[in-house]
C-alpha cells in the first residue's frame, strides 16, 4: 500500500516489509535469506518462496547489480511524474541473485544499456526512502 507525498507514491511498510524500508531509511538494501534452503529472495515474504520455510533471515545486501532490462518512460503515469519524463525504470538483478524493478538515474536513454554495473541509492519521501539505481 502506498500514501502520497506531493503525488508522488510513498510506500507503507506492513508486517512483512518493515525491516525492508527501516533499512531503506538508513541508506541499506535488506534482502531475506532462508534459514533452511539459504535461497535469498526479494520482494519481502512471510515465508522462503523456494521451500516454503518461515525461517527467514534480514540482511544488508551489497547494493550492487546489473541491469538486465529497462524501459523509458515518456508518458508519466501519474502528473506527479510529468517533471521527470523521460525517466528510466530498470530491472536490476543484485549481486545476491534477485532481480528487482528500480528507477535509474545518472544515465539517459541514450547511455542506458543491459549489462550495466549500478548501485542503489535513496530518495526520502517523508519518513520513507526509496531505491533508485545509478552507474557504478
Amino acid at each position: 500500500m502506498t500514501d502520497e507525498i506531493a503525488g508522488k507514491p510513498v510506500p507503507r511498510p506492513t508486517e512483512e516489509t518493515r525491516d525492508y524500508w527501516e533499512g531503506c531509511r538508513r541508506g541499506e538494501l535488506r534482502l531475506q535469506r532462508c534459514s533452511e534452503c539459504r535461497r535469498v529472495q526479494f520482494p519481502p515474504r512471510r515465508f522462503c518462496s523456494s521451500c516454503l520455510c518461515a525461517r527467514l533471515e534480514s540482511f544488508a545486501a551489497l547494493g550492487r547489480g546489473v541491469i538486465r532490462s529497462y524501459s523509458v518512460v515518456r508518458h508519466p503515469l501519474s502528473p506527479a511524474f510529468a517533471g521527470d519524463v523521460p525517466y528510466l525504470v530498470a530491472l536490476i538483478q543484485l549481486a545476491e541473485g534477485p532481480t528487482m524493478m528500480a528507477g535509474l538515474r545518472g544515465c539517459t536513454p541514450d547511455t542506458v544499456a543491459v549489462g550495466m554495473a549500478v548501485e542503489v541509492e535513496f530518495e526520502a519521501r517523508s519518513e520513507t526512502h526509496v531505491p533508485y539505481f545509478h552507474p557504478a
